[in-house]
């Protein structure tokens, strides 16, 4: 089963994203928090992680760096979602080389897209 890890600081976005991923058959770990999503990667093994670049003790592109550091196949894992339009945010998710959804996007559209990460198989790397 893929596992999901979710990271967004608002609870009830996290709680509805949470909801809808478990609902399509995906096992969903959510952190509020940078360092509670770093605790997640330390200890258990992701299979793709789908981070708001806005969190308050750590940018999601700090947190893609770090998680991918130590989980390299998140490299190519990974979703930004971000409601900031700004042209830094731009270039921070662009640098990560990650697709983004930005806020508000339809659940289907989450959903798919985790979908069409093929989970590693035993032994294999990214």
């Amino acid at each position: 089963m893929t596992h999901v890890l979710l990271v967004d600081d608002e609870p009830a976005i996290c709680k509805a994203l949470a909801l809808a991923l478990s609902r399509a058959g995906f096992r969903v770990s959510t952190a509020l928090s940078g360092e509670t999503a770093m605790s997640i990667v330390r200890g258990e093994h992701v299979d793709v992680l789908v981070v708001d670049l806005r969190i308050p003790d750590m940018r999601g592109d700090a947190l893609f760096e770090l998680a991918s550091a130590i989980q390299p196949h998140l490299r190519a894992r990974t979703l930004f979602t971000t409601g900031d339009i700004t042209e830094r945010a731009q270039e921070l998710i662009e640098a990560c080389r990650c697709p983004l959804l930005r806020k508000p996007f339809d659940l289907k559209d989450l959903i798919d897209w985790v979908r069409g990460v093929q989970p590693l198989q035993k032994g294999q790397s990214a």
